[in-house]
């Protein structure tokens, strides 16, 4: 039997032209919601982009967009998605706040299981979120990595959280800890040491909560 190589070359055409038309139209919706802050076809959105992660990046590029902004829309779209349930879950509530935001002088000790435990020195920005924290009902993890996630996650167990990290790690990690709400908040400068994020931003994610 004869191989229709020019019918299989034609299918693969219109399939990538059909990927590649979904990737620019979930990016249009995203960038919209992004921009007018209201979010439509959210579902959609997060699907295309999550799948086609690395085209849509490079989409981006070839454009000459900024690469983070498919982050940032994957990010809001999440925000937005689960916001109610967010402020409406019950039990344990946590904060994630990278071991970068530490000050060059910290003196913290690394736990194996929850990660640096802040002394309130004042010298970094963490301090103030757990202060925040506090009042508000929610648990601060200062962590080296995605692993200390799993690891708290297993032994404490948040009915919901605010997660801070640089653009791409922010959106991979929203997405693996979907399954409870979660709210995320970008890092104002990254670069893996003395980072630094809008701390009134997530003081404010602490505030809408039914606590």
């Amino acid at each position: 039997m004869e191989i229709p190589y020019e019918l299989l070359g034609r299918i693969f055409v219109y399939l990538l032209l059909f990927v590649l038309l979904g990737i620019v139209v979930a990016l249009l919706i995203g960038f919209y919601s992004f921009k007018k802050k209201r979010v439509i076809f959210p579902n959609f959105v997060l699907f295309i982009l999550y799948l086609f992660y690395s085209p849509a990046k490079l989409i981006c590029s070839v454009f000459s967009i900024r690469e983070t902004l498919v982050d940032e829309i994957l990010i809001e779209v999440r925000n937005a998605v689960m916001l109610d349930d967010f402020i409406n879950a019950k039990g344990p509530r946590a904060v994630f706040l990278p071991q970068c935001m530490r000050h060059a002088s910290c003196r913290a000790r690394c736990d194996p299981i929850i990660g640096y435990e802040c002394k309130m020195c004042g010298l970094c920005d963490i301090g103030s979120i757990c202060e925040a924290a506090d009042e508000h009902g929610f648990t601060v993890y200062v962590i080296p990595g995605g692993s200390f996630v799993k690891k708290i996650m297993k032994a404490h167990r948040p009915t919901s959280c605010i997660g801070v990290a640089c653009y791409d790690e922010l959106s991979e990690s929203m997405e693996e800890i979907s399954f409870i709400p979660v709210q995320g908040v970008c890092l104002l400068k990254d670069g893996c040491f003395n980072t630094k994020v809008d701390v009134a931003d997530v003081i404010s994610k602490m505030e809408v909560c039914n606590v």
